[in-house]
């Protein structure tokens, strides 16, 4: 599944990211991860309610590159900070590897758990499933703001 792989190699790269930058990124990630979170779920969220509202009855390729890498993104911006958390706490590169295989095994089976059960649901709930997503995401998003 390239989905997965792409949401696994996101999550697990931001992770890297934040250890490697450890006290330097860990200020500016804390300022501004929570508002880059919000937007992006704002973004996506927003997106299946407008799509899920209007009822459009064409099939959405949600595995598009972009639609991948905003999803991956958004839903990954805390793994950063984690890194940067990891770093601060004196986590050397040995100690980090577990973390990194572990991080990149669950993400990639919850990504693929999500789009199974998310196609069962949507199978059976339609545009209402989407509405639902949506507003699901717009609220997390917003609960990343405070």
């Amino acid at each position: 599944m390239p989905v997965a792989a792409m949401f696994a190699f996101i999550q697990t790269a931001l992770l890297l990211v934040g250890w490697m930058f450890g006290n330097i990124f860990a200020g500016l990630a804390g300022k501004v991860a929570h508002v880059i979170g919000f937007l992006l779920l704002l973004y996506v969220g927003g997106s299946m309610l407008v799509e899920g509202i209007r009822g459009d009855s064409e099939v959405r390729n949600l595995s598009g590159l972009k639609n991948v890498i905003i999803g991956g993104v958004a839903t990954s911006i805390d793994a950063l900070a984690v890194g940067a958390a990891q770093s601060m706490a004196g986590v050397e590169w040995t100690g980090l590897v577990p973390l990194l295989v572990s991080v990149a095994a669950v993400t990639a089976l919850s990504v693929v758990a999500g789009l199974f059960g998310g196609s069962v649901v949507g199978r059976k709930a339609g545009r209402w499933a989407e509405i639902a997503g949506g507003i699901v995401l717009v609220c997390i998003g917003v609960g990343v703001l405070f």
